[in-house]
């Protein structure tokens, strides 16, 4: 047998024993991609999902606001109530 003839039986049997190999892996990739970009999408979505859901933050600190100016409001009415009370007990007592 010449060196020709055993350098194709090698490359024979390498290509033979390779190759299944060599799609199984490519196969593989392939689903491992297919995989990852199904979950960029399912990732995009709930993204976007979360984007929409703090778009009403801007409203709930308008609410703050106009609460923290409410508090304001009834800690003067709370004291003019105060002086009021006052006044109107020196009043009774002074009758």
């Amino acid at each position: 047998m010449s060196a020709i003839y055993i350098l194709w039986i090698i490359l024979l049997v390498v290509a033979v024993l390779v190759l299944p190999l060599i799609i199984k892996y490519l196969h593989q990739v392939y689903a491992a991609a297919r995989s990852i970009e199904r979950y960029f999408l399912e990732m995009k979505q709930a993204g976007l999902g979360i984007a929409s859901n703090t778009d009403h933050i801007k409203d709930l600190n308008d609410t703050i606001s106009v609460a923290s100016r409410i508090l304001e409001v009834a800690g003067e009415i709370n004291s003019n109530a105060d002086t009021l009370k006052g006044a109107l007990s020196d009043r009774a007592k002074n009758k």
